[in-house]
């Protein structure tokens, strides 16, 4: 059953190369590693027990229409753990423009081995997307413009994801895309004053090294693909400290392999210093701290993240521990 997933799941990215794109990306969470639902469906019910995740975050804090957006997910499993279920909400405003959208996922999870503890997790995901565009925010240079006055003030589309993720108790690998039939929508006259929601593929990986009895290091990378603009690649690199306190640091930055960019455009870029505290086995507050390196004027302003974790069960033992990841 999990070879026909596979090949429905590879058949949908595929589609995504016969898509129209622009060059505006998806919301990005430096703290990704911990709301894997968000990128990818399959993601739900890893954990293995039922959890609720909370993220703010401020982009390029204190400049006029800078984006925020907060996030709210849940997710865990049933049917002796071989079905994950997923719900999230979360909302994005950029400018004068909010989208807020409502998701439901559902994961179908194989075991790989006989003793369970490498798992296989194809994802499916729908949901709402409404955006709304305030055009009293606005300052055009003509207050009779038309493709002002005509804008359509709020929209409701579908939207559809899919994912996959494989993991163990040293290592994971997930592969999912979305936004895939938000695009069509948006072809319309009346949205094309909204900012574009187009196809997005990721790519996601990363492993559990032993240093010593209470330290452990998690290295893994984000790799997100528009099919128009710069690909763009996260590296990260966690500590966990006595199993109680995450250190980490990020590298964010762009891959410059479009024909349609010019050379002479400066090469986006950000570090990230990132921390996650225990408060005890069923809570988590985390924090994350940006600060763009690109040499233009976004560099005054920093970007603060902010989350909250709650677990409703204690981790199960037959895993190394489900948080890891």
């Amino acid at each position: 059953m999990y070879k026909i997933f596979t090949r429905i799941i590879l058949l949908l990215i595929y589609s995504l190369m016969f898509l129209p794109a622009y060059s505006q990306q998806d919301v990005q969470f430096s703290q990704y590693m911990f709301n894997g639902l968000y990128i990818n469906p399959a993601y739900a019910g890893y954990r293995e027990q039922w959890n609720v995740n909370v993220f703010y975050r401020t982009q390029w804090s204190g400049f006029p229409g800078a984006p925020k957006t907060f996030s709210a997910a849940a997710d865990g499993t049933i049917n002796n753990k071989r079905v994950g279920l997923g719900l999230q909400l979360m909302n994005d405003q950029l400018g004068a423009q909010k989208n807020t959208a409502l998701y439901g996922s559902y994961a179908y999870r194989i075991p790989v081995d006989e003793a369970g503890n490498k798992t296989l997790a194809v994802g499916i995901s729908g949901g709402i997307l409404q955006q709304k565009l305030n055009v009293e925010a606005l300052n055009p240079a003509s207050q009779n413009d038309v493709m002002f006055s005509n804008a359509k003030k709020t929209s409701l589309m579908p939207d559809v994801r899919v994912g996959v993720y494989y993991n163990s108790e040293r290592f994971f690998a997930g592969l999912s895309a979305d936004n895939l039939t938000t695009n069509t929508f948006q072809r319309s006259g009346t949205l094309k004053n909204y900012v574009p929601l187009k196809p997005h593929l990721y790519l996601t990986a990363g492993g559990l090294v032993p240093l010593s009895e209470e330290v452990l290091m998690k290295p893994s990378f984000l790799l997100k693909e528009d099919f128009a603009g710069p690909t763009s690649i996260d590296l990260n690199a966690f500590f966990l400290l006595d199993q109680k306190l995450w250190l980490g640091a990020a590298y964010r930055t762009a891959l410059f392999n479009r024909n349609n960019i010019n050379s002479s455009v400066t090469k986006s870029g950000a570090v990230v210093g990132l921390v996650q505290i225990f408060i005890n086995s069923k809570l988590r507050m985390g924090y994350a701290y940006d600060q763009t390196m690109n040499g233009t004027g976004a560099n005054s302003y920093p970007t603060h993240e902010l989350s909250l974790g709650y677990f409703f069960a204690a981790p199960k033992a037959r895993m190394l521990s489900p948080r890891y990841f």
